[in-house]
C-alpha cells in the first residue's frame, strides 16, 4: 500500500484539526452512530499527521525512521508505547520498534523484558545496576549505537529458538554462537521464546555451570545495563562456581569494580579496546578449606587470575 502523503506544517495541521472537530459539532447533533464515525475520519488522519510533524521532516520519513529519530532525541529515557504512535502516525509502531531491534540492530529495550530482568535479581543487586522500572507498553534506546552484526544474530536466535531443547541449553548454544559478542537482553528472551525464566537461566550459566558471562555487575561495568557478554568458550573451575553472587558483588563493589593485582587497576585508565573483565578470586584457595566469604576474595581481571592460577603468586594492592 502507497504511503500516505503527510504535511510537516505543525501549525496549519493543528489549526485543520481544530477546523474539523468545530464541524463536527453538527454530525454530533444531528447525524447517526455511522455518520458521526465516518466525520471523524479525517480529524483522525489530521491528528496523525500532527504528530508525525512533530518530528523534523516527519513528513519525508517512514513511520519506523520517525520512531527511531524519537528515541534517539532521548537515549536511555523511558518511553510510553503512546508516545511512539503519535509521532509514527501509525497503530501498529511495536512491529516497527521490532524491526528496529531485529533488522538495524538498535539497543530498544521493552518493559516486558525489564520486568523479568529485574525479578530475576534475587541477590539484592544495586537498582543503578538495573533496567529502570517500566510498564509492558514503556520502551528505551539502551545506547545510541546501531549493532551491525544484529540481523545475522537474530536469524541465528530464531533458528536455535525453534529446537527442542531446554531454554537454559538454547542460550548456552546462543552464547556459543556469539563468544566475545555484546548480547542484549531482548534477544536473550527470544531465543528462550519469550518465556519469563530466560533471565534466571542466564543467570544459571554463570553461577551454577560456570561459564564466564559478565554482565556491568558481574564483570565488566563498561557494559550497558541489560548486556551480556560469553568472554570465553569455556567453564569456570568447578571451586569458582560456588561463590554465591550476593558475595562476588560485594568484593567487586569493595575493590572499586577494578583488579586490585598491584599496578593493574583494570578497566580504570586502560582502552576500550582491552577486552578483559573481572573475576572473584580465593585468597586461600577453596580446595585448600578457602572460604567463600568477601574476605577470602578479591578481585582481578581474567589476566592476572590467571597468571595467579597458573604461577600461585598473588601480588594484589592493599585496600
Amino acid at each position: 500500500m502507497a504511503r500516505r502523503p503527510r504535511q510537516n506544517d505543525s501549525e496549519a495541521l493543528r489549526q485543520g484539526l481544530i477546523d474539523l472537530l468545530t464541524n463536527f459539532e453538527h454530525h454530533l447533533r444531528n447525524s447517526g452512530l455511522r455518520d458521526q464515525v465516518r466525520a471523524l475520519v479525517p480529524a483522525h488522519k489530521q491528528l496523525q499527521d500532527l504528530g508525525s510533524s512533530l518530528v523534523p521532516h516527519g513528513a519525508q520519513l517512514s513511520a519506523r525512521e520517525r520512531i527511531l529519530a524519537y528515541l534517539r532525541a532521548f537515549p536511555r529515557q523511558v518511553i510510553d508505547g503512546d508516545e511512539l504512535m503519535i509521532v509514527a502516525g501509525i497503530s501498529e509502531y511495536a512491529r516497527r520498534l521490532r524491526e528496529l531491534r531485529v533488522e538495524e540492530g538498535w539497543p530498544i529495550l521493552s518493559g516486558m523484558t525489564a520486568r523479568e530482568q529485574r525479578e530475576a535479581d534475587e541477590d539484592g543487586g544495586n537498582a543503578l545496576d538495573l533496567p529502570p522500572a517500566m510498564r509492558p507498553d514503556q520502551y528505551m534506546l539502551q545506547e545510541d549505537r546501531q549493532d551491525r552484526d544484529a540481523a545475522h544474530r537474530w536469524n541465528m536466535a530464531n533458528q536455535i529458538r525453534k529446537s527442542d531443547a531446554g531454554v537454559r541449553d538454547k542460550l548456552l548454544r546462543f552464547f556459543r554462537a556469539n563468544v566475545g559478542k555484546p548480547i542484549t537482553s531482548e534477544e536473550l528472551r527470544y531465543v528462550a521464546g519469550n518465556v519469563s525464566e530466560w533471565a534466571r537461566r542466564t543467570r544459571e550459566l554463570r553461577t551454577e555451570d560456570g561459564w564466564p558471562v559478565v554482565t556491568r555487575t558481574s564483570g565488566d561495568p563498561s557494559l550497558p545495563v541489560g548486556v551480556y557478554v560469553l568472554m570465553r568458550d569455556e567453564q569456570a573451575p568447578a571451586h569458582d562456581r560456588h561463590i554465591p553472587e550476593i558475595v562476588r558483588r560485594e568484593v567487586m563493589r569493595r575493590d572499586n569494580w577494578s583488579c586490585r593485582w598491584k599496578g593493574c587497576g583494570w578497566p580504570h585508565g586502560f582502552p576500550e579496546t582491552d577486552h578483559r573483565y573481572l573475576e572473584a578470586h580465593h585468597i586461600k584457595q577453596h580446595a585448600h578449606g578457602g572460604a567463600n566469604t568477601a574476605d577470602n576474595l578479591v578481585t582481578l581481571c581474567n589476566l592476572h587470575h590467571d597468571e595467579t592460577h597458573r604461577t600461585g603468586v598473588l601480588d594484589i594492592e592493599p585496600l
